[in-house]
């Protein structure tokens, strides 16, 4: 009977954003708008630092890839919300959900390790300027780069090996809009696959996460400190600019990311996850590169002269 009970749940049922027909048609249309701007800005980024031979060094080279990382990170979650907003089926199966999860935090951690590896650049960059070329050189950036790709699936996969082993025996509703870690774990009818799966979650993001969060707050901890040391206001506004971009789309990532996984579980809070969740999954790969587009006076003087060529200007 157990056997039976255990094989019972094929599918689960995204809950997402519960509300009227009419709200449901303007959540659409602006998680649509929202998605389609994210993919076209990150696009843009990749193909302006591909195409500006000025733009090939460590720091645009890392930029491309992160916003290669956000179009396939949104990717993962926005279109079945889309799917769900409609009127229509809800539900996914629990392979395809699985499946969903080990994506979503596989690229949450590769952006742990960009914005890290981004970070030691900056460090580099700012607090070693006369060594930087000698170290950060393109290969090392690739190199990088790779490490931090395969370290983000490799922490996901130890994940999802064990979340592919639970038993799911109803209820199948997911209260969120994506399967999370969390409300797919609470559905397990096996208590011990359960506690071993909370040990496991809890060592492997001690592992993968806590390392490139402690290196980019060393990183920025120097950058700051040699920052207040440039005698000249002109000096220090000049080197905050190379790195008030990143700075911020760590604090929005980071922050987003604490309020959802780190603070006490509480009903208020519980409530609210998945408005939350919206930053760090929907917001935070549409800001990104608006951030660096708009706050980087390369990134700028690349796009003018792009959009320049594609719509010329006759003068009268």
């Amino acid at each position: 009977m157990e056997g039976a009970n255990q094989t019972e749940v094929t599918e689960f049922i995204l809950m997402g954003f519960s509300a009227s027909p009419e709200l449901q048609w303007i959540l659409f249309v602006m998680f649509l708008i929202i998605y389609l701007l994210t993919l076209a800005t990150n696009t843009s980024i990749i193909v302006i630092v591909r195409s500006c031979p000025s733009l090939h060094c460590p720091m645009y080279v890392l930029l491309s890839n992160l916003s290669f990382l956000e179009i396939w990170y949104t990717s993962v979650t926005v279109p079945k919300l889309l799917a769900g907003l409609l009127p229509g089926n809800r539900s996914i199966s629990v392979r395809g959900c699985i499946t969903q999860m080990f994506f979503f935090f596989s690229m949450g951690s590769t952006e742990f390790f960009l914005l890290a590896v981004m970070a030691y650049d900056r460090y580099l960059a700012i607090c070693h300027p006369l060594c930087y070329s000698t170290i950060m050189w393109n290969i090392l950036c690739l190199k990088l780069s790779v490490v931090a790709w395969v370290s983000g699936f490799l922490a996901s996969s130890v994940l999802t090996v064990f979340v592919s082993r639970l038993s799911f025996c109803g209820p199948n509703e997911i209260d969120h809009f994506f399967c999370d870690f969390v409300p797919l774990a609470k559905l397990s009818c096996s208590d011990t696959d359960t506690h071993r799966l909370e040990v496991t979650a809890f060592i492997s993001s001690s592992i993968f996460t806590l390392p490139p969060f402690l290196l980019t707050l060393a990183s920025y901890i120097h950058i700051i400190a040699t920052i207040l040391q440039i005698p000249s206001t002109t000096g220090k506004q000049k080197a905050f600019s190379t790195c008030s971009s990143h700075l911020s789309v760590v604090t929005i990532y980071y922050g987003s990311l604490i309020i959802v996984y780190m603070l006490p579980d509480t009903n208020r809070l519980r409530s609210l996850n998945k408005e939350f969740s919206v930053f760090y999954t929907i917001l935070t790969p549409l800001v990104n590169p608006l951030i660096y587009s708009l706050r980087n006076n390369a990134v700028k003087g690349a796009l003018w002269k792009a959009l320049s060529k594609l719509v010329p200007i006759t003068r009268i």
